[in-house]
């Protein structure tokens, strides 16, 4: 709780009073700089800045930087240099490996889940018979799912039924052409919900 001649020398080499954001480090100049005064007969002995911190940190305060020249550094290694048999080797198992794996790993399909609203002319349509025919369409990446009638209003109900597809083989307007082409039972057809799998 006693300032000593590190919180001086540290004070000096600051110039100027810390941001307002850095609200512990303002605190501690100001309390220093309240010690202006007295500041010679502080506690502790000064040494130089660098020399202050951990007992294993070598001090860089006032060291100059050496000119040596760039080129001796090789940070990432010399194209130049013979790669060692057994390096190439190491890394020609690990390619193959790779490849293997690679190879082995199913391909990704994307599929879609689909919700249709088939509407049909009117109330006498036979919604049984709409359903099985809607049913009847067969197409490679298309399931059908669970269905339902649902009222639209004076006794005309639509049929809401579930499909999955695989997104590359089945595609909604494929869907709708081949619905709305059972003309005596089918009036329209709507995508309801459209949702990636």
């Amino acid at each position: 709780y006693v300032p000593s001649q590190a919180d001086i020398v540290v004070f000096e080499a600051v110039a100027s009073p810390p941001p307002a954001e850095l609200c512990h480090a303002l605190r501690w100049y100001n309390h220093i700089k309240s010690y202006e005064k007295q500041k010679a007969s502080l506690p502790g002995v000064k040494k130089a800045l660098g020399k202050y911190g951990p007992a294993d940190v070598e001090d860089t305060t006032g060291a100059a930087t050496d000119s040596k020249d760039d080129d001796d550094i090789d940070l990432f290694g010399s194209d130049d240099e013979e790669e060692s048999e057994e390096a190439k080797k190491l890394r020609e198992e690990r390619l193959a490996q790779y490849e293997s794996k690679k190879s082995k790993k199913p391909a990704v399909i994307a599929k879609s889940s689909l919700l249709l609203d088939v509407k049909p002319w009117d109330d006498e349509t036979d919604m049984a018979k709409l359903e099985e025919c809607v049913r009847s369409i067969q197409i490679d990446g298309l399931v059908w799912g669970s269905s339902k009638l649902v009222p639209v209003g004076y006794g005309i109900k639509k049929l809401q039924i579930q499909c999955v597809v695989e997104d590359d083989k089945v595609g909604t307007d494929m869907l709708e052409e081949r619905i709305t082409a059972f003309e005596d039972y089918v009036q329209s057809m709507d995508v309801a919900a459209f949702n990636k799998i």
